[in-house]
């Protein structure tokens, strides 16, 4: 990949990790955005032909205290041309908890595992694909 490109979407990787929580906080404001700024089930905007492949799903288990969260995105990751950038965990208010970055290279699925020490309430998942941007589900703990 060209040096330039890959900076480009490194700035773009990490200035949506700033943003997004902040876009999607606004609670009011949410529907409004979704299917513009972000994308969801309900929501796909311009990219209605492209939910299955880039919606996150999210799985739970709870042990003892421990919550553990799976998010997975079915999409492939096609070296540089097209892959998920990364997920992005976020509390039942909008605020960072954790995040993986893949590496379209060595990583062969975008798959990231989260522990979370006694949570419960709403959290969300953010997909961000490098060439259809970025995808919000939800999942109850």
């Amino acid at each position: 990949m060209e040096r330039r490109n890959f900076i480009g979407l490194s700035v773009t990787g990490v200035g949506a990790s700033f943003l997004a929580p902040g876009i999607v906080g606004a609670k009011e404001t949410n529907q409004q955005m979704a299917g513009g700024i972000f994308y969801t089930k309900q929501n796909p905007g311009r990219w209605s032909k492209k939910i299955a492949g880039h919606l996150p799903n999210i799985e739970i288990e709870q042990l003892d205290g421990m919550v553990k969260v799976q998010v997975v995105t079915a999409h492939g990751m096609d070296a540089y041309q097209h892959y998920i950038v990364k997920h992005v965990l976020l509390d039942q208010d909008y605020n960072f908890l954790d995040e993986k970055m893949f590496d379209p290279m060595n990583d062969k699925a975008p798959i990231s595992l989260f522990t979370l020490k006694n949570y419960s309430g709403r959290i969300y998942a953010l997909s961000m694909c490098n060439k259809h941007d970025l995808w919000l589900n939800s999942a109850e703990v």
